[in-house]
């Protein structure tokens, strides 16, 4: 990704998403873009909330097309945590965590 669109992206996700994002305990990181397509992940208490796809579609999406035409869609890439993964594990092998 481009360094000046870098610092595009970054600019209006601090003014246009990240403050209500914030009142919720949670966060955004670019994760890459490329052909238009804006894949980002949600941190903090957002990481792994039901509504973080409605969230995606109805504010982040929004608010990013708006401010920068380079970006015509917005993905959500969602991640099981490493511990998470680990407590499955344990789990699955019958023995506790």
């Amino acid at each position: 990704m481009q360094e000046e669109l870098q610092k595009k992206i970054e600019q209006a996700l601090d003014e246009r998403v990240r403050p209500a994002l914030h009142d919720h305990g949670g966060d955004v990181v670019v994760t890459d873009f490329a052909d238009g397509v804006l894949k980002i992940r949600m941190t903090g208490r957002c990481s792994n909330c039901p509504s973080a796809t409605i969230t995606t579609e109805q504010l982040i999406e929004k608010e990013m097309t708006e401010a920068l035409p380079e970006i015509k869609r917005v993905v959500l890439i969602t991640q099981v945590s490493d511990e998470l993964l680990d407590m499955a594990r344990a789990i699955l092998e019958h023995r506790m965590p």
